[in-house]
């Protein structure tokens, strides 16, 4: 199996972003963390509390 090509995005965990309800996927980055990635993006973390 080669890195380089697609892979099979149907079959990332998803989680639901409790600001604005929609569902996100795992992305590389949130590799180590993703236990503790709770929101959807950077704007969803810092309005937080607005909502």
């Amino acid at each position: 199996m080669s890195r380089g090509g697609k892979g099979n995005k149907a079959n990332l965990p998803t989680k639901t972003c409790p600001v604005c309800g929609r569902p996100f996927s795992w992305r590389r980055k949130w590799a180590r963390d993703w236990p503790q990635v709770i929101y959807c993006s950077e704007r969803c973390r810092r309005a937080r509390g607005r909502v």
